[in-house]
């Protein structure tokens, strides 16, 4: 069983946030390969508590995603995120 066969995010939940993710390919600027498997990164630091060097490579290079992490903490996107998010069961770690 590999990485991505445990992901977190149900379709259900990522359409509760995918509105709310900066660098979307309707908006100018650069976008992220795979934004899903960014967010789904990110929880899965979150979830193991593991340092950023040790995020699989499933999720791309750890200085990037943390790099791009930082970015949209900067710009209050996590906490968007988290928030609509707030009444989920499954999200209660967060």
């Amino acid at each position: 069983m590999g990485v991505t066969d445990r992901l977190v995010l149900s379709d259900r939940q990522w359409d509760r946030i995918s509105g709310l993710i900066i660098g979307r390919p309707d908006q100018r600027g650069s976008t992220g390969r795979d934004n899903r498997m960014f967010v789904e990164g990110v929880l899965w630091i979150v979830r193991t508590g593991s340092p950023w060097r040790d995020l699989p490579e499933a999720f791309g290079e750890w200085n990037s995603v943390f790099r791009r992490f930082s970015r949209w903490s900067a710009k209050g996107v996590w906490l968007g995120m988290f928030e609509a998010l707030a009444d989920d069961p499954d999200f209660e770690y967060l």
